[in-house]
């Protein structure tokens, strides 16, 4: 039986696992990460530990790939935002002191490995656990279409704003600060981004293109950060800015979502494989996660303070309530220095298993949470409003369009030519709704999945909504949120895929279209027209029937 021991079946093994329980995770209506966590769980209890795959490489990959697209995607301005820089640092400073007491406190009952820690070591662990993770949240947004709402782009400004306080704690742990060259690093970086442009323009719509990506990401940004003593990863997220305002950026953060999902799957993984567990770090690390929810409490606190509405600060706040893969880099470190024991970083992993299996349930009924709870939740909200939540006014509008990507943007011009000022798009980007204002379109900020919206608008005076968002996820959640607000009237919505738009229509869609089949048919009409073919009937692409061939006349 030695053979089960090999690292060729070992890594077998692992992907063979990893693979199931992340499909079996999925029909179960949960998040496959949560499959990918307990595979690694499972391999260790077998003590099937031993592959040649190079899980850490395979999962630092990853993280730098999910930087990197976020700095594509970034708005440095709403960085500047009081809810994000504000938002953050008070946090950070309440759950240090808070979680911090909670340790001191736990060591003079003398529970295990709380015993003899002292006010800077009970302040380090706080630190650590001050954190959310960047991996879980990103993961969650992006399956929900949620990453431009007002929640999502809170949390990720807080996440960076979090990962700016790891790269200080990195440097003053390291003992040595960045070299000089570090100052010129702006420089360096500013003169090649003409080049970086032109590698992204010409890179075509083939392998060429990711691999440009990979280029950027890790053979200018990473290497350029870590030569001069920065964190590379830090690297990767500046360089995304950098080419953010491309006109590709789009297709090139696409063309490398595939590859950083997979990457991000050895993350998960690999937190399993960490090492295997005690009773006592099982406790502690339960422990910690109930103090997880003093964490989240802050977090809704701050953001309704800074005049955010109750369900944004809640649904940011579940993408936030959780403990980052920072805190076990923090106990690593720690432990090299001799300031924390082993046994930390293996409470540390278990702390942050557990929270992800915690929060993503959480995660997933985050609206049903707040049509429950939102009485209650309302209650926190001040009497000022954020001016991204104010009150909405449709201006006459009967039509809604929700997602103005390239099909939802010809949907509405098609509309809009036939009938005139009725129709009105909703978009939650700013970048997208300042460049189709400037195109003379007529277009909101606002979140088809936010029940909130539909609350602030006249919802009487509206005739039709169509969805047309890219995310799957999206449209199913907007579908929920319009049937809870009680609209009656005709829901049309998009998709890529037939099995997509079946579920549409299951969800309540009053005709769902797959976007495929009707460029396919509308390009076959087109070409009726142009070459003297006559179409014997009408395509039909909404449904299962098929059209009739045309024929020459």
């Amino acid at each position: 039986m030695d053979f089960l021991y090999t690292a060729s079946f070992i890594n077998s093994a692992w992907i063979g696992s990893t693979f199931l329980l992340g499909f079996a995770f999925k029909k179960v209506n949960l998040p496959p990460m949560l499959g990918f966590l307990l595979a690694g769980f499972v391999m260790n209890a077998l003590g099937m530990t031993g592959g040649s795959l190079a899980l850490d490489r395979i999962a630092d990959l990853g993280i730098t790939l999910l930087l990197f697209i976020i700095g594509l995607k970034l708005n440095i301005k709403g960085m500047l935002k009081p809810e994000i820089w504000g938002g953050a640092t008070v946090h950070a400073m309440l759950t240090i002191v808070f979680l911090g007491g909670c340790m001191l406190l736990g060591a003079t009952f003398g529970l295990t490995h709380l015993v003899g820690l002292d006010l800077a070591q009970a302040a380090l662990i706080g630190f650590a656990l001050s954190f959310s993770s960047t991996v879980f949240a990103v993961k969650f947004l992006e399956e929900k279409g949620e990453m431009n709402s007002i929640h999502g782009r809170t949390a990720i400004g807080i996440l960076i704003m979090q990962d700016l306080m790891a790269v200080l704690f990195l440097t003053i742990s390291k003992g040595e600060f960045p070299s000089l060259w570090a100052l010129g690093l702006p420089l360096f970086l500013l003169a090649v981004r003409p080049a970086l442009m032109y590698v992204v323009d010409h890179s075509g719509h083939g392998e060429l293109l990711p691999l440009g990506g990979l280029f950027i990401a890790l053979t200018i940004g990473t290497a350029s950060f870590s030569l001069v003593g920065l964190k590379p990863d830090l690297g990767a997220l500046i360089i995304g800015v950098l080419v953010g305002s491309h006109k590709r950026t789009y297709e090139l953060s696409a063309s490398l979502y595939t590859f950083k999902d997979l990457f991000l799957v050895g993350f998960f993984f690999q937190i399993g494989l960490t090492g295997i567990p005690e009773l006592s770090h099982v406790i502690i690390a339960l422990g910690l996660v109930a103090l997880m929810g003093m964490k989240s409490f802050c977090y809704f606190m701050i953001l309704t303070r800074f005049h955010l509405r109750a369900r944004t600060s809640l649904i940011a706040t579940l993408s936030l309530s959780n403990y980052s893969e920072f805190g076990l880099l923090v106990a690593a470190i720690a432990y090299k220095n001799h300031w924390l024991s082993a046994d930390w970083i293996l409470i540390m992993a278990l702390a942050l298993s557990f929270s992800f299996l915690l929060a993503a349930p959480l995660n997933s009924r985050a609206n049903s949470l707040y049509d429950r709870f939102g009485k209650i939740l309302r209650r926190f909200e001040t009497q000022k409003e954020h001016k991204d939540d104010a009150q909405i006014d449709l201006d006459g509008a009967e039509i809604l369009i929700f997602g103005m990507d390239a099909f939802g943007t010809m949907a509405y011009d098609t509309t809009r030519e036939r009938q005139g000022d009725k129709v009105l798009a909703v978009e939650q980007d700013k970048a997208k709704i300042k460049a189709h204002r400037a195109a003379g379109r007529r277009v909101i900020s606002g979140d088809a999945t936010d029940y909130d919206f539909w609350r602030k608008i006249k919802l009487e005076q509206i005739k039709i909504i169509m969805l047309t968002m890219s995310h799957q996820q999206a449209n199913l959640l907007a579908l929920e949120a319009i049937k809870s607000a009680g609209f009656t009237g005709p829901v049309t919505a998009a998709s890529r895929f037939e099995d997509e738009r079946l579920e549409l229509e299951a969800a309540g869609a009053t005709a769902a279209y797959n976007i495929f089949a009707e460029a396919g048919a509308g390009y076959a009409d087109h070409v009726c027209k142009a070459t003297g073919l006559v179409c014997k009937t009408e395509f039909i692409v909404s449904g299962d029937a098929i059209p009739d061939m045309p024929s020459y006349s």
